[in-house]
């Protein structure tokens, strides 16, 4: 994308031997998302067992979730940032050094967001508008969630600084060891004990039955193991562990750090309450709209994956290219990683395009949200590859320690696409969930635009001559 730099097609003998190296960090994450998303189908699947009042409770604050979770991961990106740069350059004592601080940072915004949780988690259903008949509910599983908040934030961070070191596939085991964890919990929290049928053989299966609060339970139990596995692979990795290194605040590394992640968090958070704003507005649509657009939501989630995981690849390869001085490296891997990228990308459209009425006929059978699903989805289809392009660019501006003009480019894409082009279409123009879906590709398109432009210009790379 560079002007004076990748060749975008696969052809050199050095890009071809790049092409192992980044499916190795990408595929590991993949795999991770394909789980994580799965998991969440089936999670969803046995709280719907129990009524539409467990799922509303359960959903009615995963949009607090999100940003909660979008602040824990920013910091890990200043983190992946400075590592990746410093394997890069050869210094590993300094990567080692940054690792013993990710234990700081991890344990201060635990408590600090232990804190904040435990302490609003009895009037977030009412800022979230939650019936009165579920708030109960939904308030004891946002509290008991919560209090796993410590772990959560140990693994998040923690994760991110192995995928920062190249390790993406201890992360990987662990997440699919907390995904099948929960899935296990549940089935014996969730459900009161009961008679089972395998095979013609009936047998008496023992369970709690604690309904919401029993998946509560099981989620927080799930993430307190992941939080101890991640800690303990930190440890014992050879590359980035934190041995022999002091754990009080060190302002050389936390400095350059939040440099990194205070702009990512800034974005995550601006953007996540985009998404508030927007989902607002489509409920206001009714019910059909609403339907339509959670099941196309949760079946376009899968199709996103292969980005994301190339993400990461794109983020440490490029730390490690800038911290090594090696700009050749760098031209070649931004090359290979975008025509992977486009590749992936314009494959999962056309299953995506192809497939959508059978998709989404997994989650619905109303003739009229299945209709409105699979025309939203195959509009987004068509989009994929360009809103890949942007993913992966963005790692690795994320890799070069630029987040900056990436918290502009969402906040202009956000709000003044998706939000203004829907207000504008839904509010005043009377239009549907089409017009506020085209809105969000707009969205999409522009930030392609964009990422690719500032690419290409190289003002981002202190690499450049």
């Amino acid at each position: 994308m560079e002007k004076n730099g990748s060749n975008r097609r696969i052809g050199t003998p050095e890009q071809k031997a790049l092409l192992p190296v980044i499916l190795g960090l990408s595929w590991p994450m993949m795999l991770q998302g394909l789980v994580h998303t799965l998991v969440r189908y089936v999670d969803y699947a046995m709280l719907g067992s129990l009524g539409a009042s467990a799922t509303a409770a359960v959903g009615s604050t995963s949009t607090v979730s999100w940003v909660i979770g979008s602040s824990t991961s920013a910091l890990g990106v200043g983190l992946v940032a400075y590592i990746s740069q410093a394997i890069g350059a050869g210094d590993e004592q300094k990567a080692r050094r940054a690792s013993a601080q990710s234990l700081f940072i991890s344990l201060v915004l635990g408590i600090v967001f232990t804190a904040l949780t435990l302490s609003i988690s009895g009037v977030i259903p009412i800022w979230m508008n939650v019936s009165p008949e579920i708030r109960g509910d939904a308030s004891r599983y946002f509290f008991i969630l919560y209090t796993a908040m410590l772990p959560e934030a140990v693994s998040t961070i923690l994760g991110m600084v192995l995928e920062g070191a190249g390790d993406t596939k201890t992360p990987m085991k662990i997440a699919i060891i907390e995904n099948l964890a929960n899935i296990v919990l549940n089935f014996f929290l969730i459900y009161p004990t009961r008679t089972l049928s395998i095979f013609g053989l009936e047998f008496t299966m023992i369970g709690a039955g604690l309904g919401v609060s029993g998946a509560a339970i099981a989620s927080a139990i799930s993430i307190a193991a992941a939080g101890l596995l991640t800690l303990i692979g930190l440890f014992r990795s050879d590359r980035i562990s934190p041995r022999g290194f002091g754990y009080r605040p060190d302002k050389k590394v936390l400095f350059p750090v939040l440099k990194v992640a205070l702009p990512n968090m800034l974005q995550r958070l601006i953007t996540s309450f985009g998404y508030v704003i927007f989902a607002s507005m489509i409920n206001a649509l009714g019910t059909i709209a609403t339907a339509a657009h959670t099941v196309a939501n949760t079946v376009e989630s899968v199709f996103y994956i292969p980005g994301y995981g190339m993400q990461v690849a794109a983020a440490t390869l490029s730390g490690n290219a800038i911290g090594a001085g090696d700009r050749k490296r760098q031209r070649d891997q931004a090359g290979v990683i975008i025509t992977l990228e486009i590749a992936m990308m314009l494959f999962s459209g056309v299953l995506l395009f192809i497939f959508a009425p059978a998709l989404a006929g997994l989650f619905t059978h109303d003739a009229q949200v299945l209709a409105l699903c699979t025309t939203v989805l195959r509009m987004v289809a068509i989009s994929e590859p360009f809103y890949g392009v942007s993913i992966v660019t963005e790692g690795m501006l994320q890799g070069a320690g630029q987040t900056k003009v990436p918290l502009v480019f969402n906040i202009c894409g956000m709000w003044g696409v998706r939000i203004l082009g829907t207000f504008i279409c839904t509010r005043l123009f009377g239009l549907g969930l089409v017009s506020a879906w085209a809105c969000m590709i707009a969205h999409n398109l522009l930030l392609f635009v964009l990422f690719a432009s500032y690419y290409s210009r190289g003002r981002w790379n202190p690499l450049k001559k």
